[in-house]
């Protein structure tokens, strides 16, 4: 299989300090491919970077010829604001966003596609529902039928699993399963490493820097869990900046702790 994404030299910064460092590789179309890596590891800011949220600081990510709207991205829950007063039905039906007409409005066909969307999702009924009122199981469900309506080439997910009971997980680990057996390309930031080997044939291990990245019996290896546990300890947050080819560092440049 060719590449559809290829990484090349990447390196992710906040306030010029590397939160991902110096990576290459390739992620094959119709893979299926987790991101793991220990706490603070830079996993979160990888996928951000390469669904086009975060620009490199140094690097490429060359998508080819993908397209915004090819991407489906599903962050981490703590970054969406579930106070917002939207009923369950909108949620879904803001995946059909790029079907919309020029007043922003939807087709009956995609109204229907949503109520099909919770279907497959456990969720029949919960259309008129506020996403407030939904249990964190429940809410990740109208995100996963969210997914389903936008019908995206490129499905990446930041801890799609975390905090959600063992059922749900199960039912939306058989969707992932399922969108890749129709060819599309799915990466998953994931921190069980049980789930990554049951599951995930490829694996791409970081601990800001590349520790492996191929099949997953090999790159989840011992040694290589040891490593990346090893050199997210000795990371020092007061590196040197990552500054541009010729640019100089005067002393005055900001010092963050980058985030994951």
């Amino acid at each position: 299989m060719s590449d559809l994404i290829r990484l090349s030299n990447l390196t992710v910064t906040y306030e010029r300090h590397p939160a991902v460092h110096h990576i290459s590789g390739g992620f094959a179309a119709g893979s299926l491919t987790a991101i793991a890596g220990p706490n603070g590891a830079g996993k979160s800011t990888l996928l951000k970077a390469i669904v086009g949220e975060l620009r490199p600081a140094e690097g490429s990510i060359d998508r080819g010829a993908l397209a915004r709207n090819d991407f489906g991205y599903l962050p981490q829950a703590a970054d969406i604001n579930r106070r917002f007063p939207i009923s369950v039905a909108d949620t879904v039906m803001l995946g059909a966003w790029k079907n919309a007409g020029a007043f922003g409005q939807f087709s009956r066909k995609d109204a229907e596609r949503a109520r099909e969307a919770l279907g497959i999702v456990g969720l029949s009924g919960f259309e008129n529902r506020h996403i407030g009122s939904l249990s964190a199981g429940q809410f990740q469900r109208v995100l996963f039928a969210r997914l389903l309506l936008q019908d995206a080439r490129v499905i990446l997910l930041d801890e799609p699993f975390t905090a959600i009971d063992q059922r749900t997980t199960r039912d939306l680990l058989d969707l992932v399963l399922r969108w890749n057996r129709e060819g599309r390309t799915v990466i998953a930031v994931l921190h069980d490493f049980e789930q990554v080997r049951a599951h995930f044939p490829e694996t791409l291990l970081i601990a800001r820097e590349l520790v492996g990245w191929g099949q997953t019996q090999a790159v989840m290896s011992a040694a290589n869990l040891i490593k990346a546990r090893a050199m997210a300890e000795r990371w020092d947050e007061a590196a040197e900046e990552c500054l541009a080819e010729g640019e100089q560092d005067d002393g005055s440049l900001a010092k963050r702790e980058p985030a994951e």
